[in-house]
C-alpha cells in the first residue's frame, strides 16, 4: 500500500512582515506622542532658605488664582511681573493651595524657569 505523499508548502512571510511593519509603526507613534522633561524642585524645610539682605518673594499658588507678595497676578503675566526685576539669586517661597494638583504646579514652575536667575523653593505642607 503505497503512502500518499503530501507536498509541503512554502511558508509565507508576508503576514509576518505586516505584523512587525504594524508593531514598529504603532510604537513609533505613541512614542512621539509622550514628551518627557524635567521640572528642578526643592523643598522647603528647616533652614532651608539662607537669611540674605533682601526679603523673599512670596507666591501663593490656589487653584485658580496665583498671588504675588498679596497680589493677583496670572499665570501669563507672572514673567513681566516683579519676578523680572528680582537680583540674581533672589528666593521666590512657593505656597501651594489646598486644591491645586501637580499639573498647576508643574505650569508654574515651567513659567518660573524662564527666570533663571531666581531661587524657586516650594514649602511643603
Amino acid at each position: 500500500m503505497a503512502r500518499a505523499r503530501t507536498r509541503r508548502r512554502k511558508l509565507s512571510m508576508t503576514s509576518l512582515i505586516d505584523v512587525i511593519f504594524l508593531l514598529l509603526l504603532f510604537f513609533m507613534l505613541t512614542s512621539t506622542f509622550s514628551k518627557f522633561s524635567e521640572v528642578e524642585l526643592s523643598a522647603g524645610g528647616s533652614g532651608a532658605v539662607a537669611p540674605s539682605e533682601t526679603p523673599p518673594l512670596f507666591l501663593q499658588l490656589k487653584e485658580n488664582t496665583i498671588g504675588l507678595n498679596g497680589q493677583d497676578v496670572s499665570l501669563d503675566a507672572l514673567v513681566e511681573s516683579s519676578l523680572s526685576e528680582a537680583e540674581d539669586g533672589a528666593v521666590v517661597l512657593v505656597s501651594l493651595g489646598a486644591q491645586v494638583d501637580s499639573q498647576r504646579l508643574t505650569d508654574l514652575l515651567v513659567v518660573l524657569r524662564r527666570l533663571p536667575k531666581l531661587r524657586v523653593t516650594v514649602l511643603g505642607g
